[in-house]
């Protein structure tokens, strides 16, 4: 054999025991496996009554042998035909049981969670119907102060243009009075002015009506 081929036989060991080393083996549905010292039943047994379903490192793999390690950490040969790649059955039940079990706490608890969420957002939603709600009345109220602060500018503009038109008002009522006292005292005055020209008159013709009467002439014949 040449170093090459010799070579690559080593190197195909090797994968084959790591690939080996690499699995785990269970007991196959067998009550009790002995595990012996060597590859056949003419050698002694170093562990008895490894029960099914017992979880099995392997260590090497020969035709009709397997070398192990037991959980006990004791090294052996089991006969290969009572070993599987998987769990057996029974524990395989039990397993899928364990996670039907978990799936169902999960899905209680998802059921939990969408009950929680689903209150969540219909609270939530009911929250925001208030809200929009508020947010009218408050657009509202908001209308209505600005309404009621628009009639009290009007209001207050009206105010002061009835102040300032009373203001002249009372001005035109002063000027009018003032205006009425001269024509008073004007009127007082003719009326003054008259009787003091009646009176001049009324001396006037007490002096002038003597002088117009004719007077008698002396009768010297008398």
């Amino acid at each position: 054999m040449t170093p090459l081929r010799l070579f690559f036989s080593l190197l195909l060991i090797i994968s084959s025991i790591s690939v080996a080393q690499a699995r785990t083996v269970w007991v196959d549905d067998q009550l009790y496996l002995p595990v012996r010292s060597g590859a056949g039943t003419q050698f002694r047994i170093i562990e008895n009554a490894v029960p099914s379903g017992t979880p099995l490192q392997v260590i090497e793999v020969g035709e009709s042998y397997t070398k192990v390690r037991t959980p006990r950490g004791n090294e052996g040969w089991v006969s290969s035909q009572y070993l599987s790649n998987q769990p057996i059955a029974a524990d395989r039940l039990k397993t899928a049981t364990q996670q039907l079990e978990t799936a169902r706490t999960q899905l209680s608890q998802a059921r939990e969670q969408l009950a929680l969420v689903t209150e969540e957002r219909d609270n939530l939603q009911n929250s925001e119907s208030t809200l929009s709600n508020r947010s009218d009345e408050l657009q509202t109220e908001l209308q209505r102060i600005k309404d009621i602060a628009a009639d009290s500018i009007n209001l207050e503009r009206r105010n002061r243009e009835l102040r300032e038109e009373n203001q002249r008002l009372r001005n035109d009522l002063e000027v009018l009075t003032a205006e009425n006292e001269r024509l008073e005292a004007s009127k007082d005055s003719d009326f003054m002015l008259l009787g003091a020209g009646l009176v001049l008159g009324g001396v006037l013709l007490a002096l002038l009506i003597p002088m117009l009467k004719p007077t008698r002439k002396t009768d010297n014949w008398a």
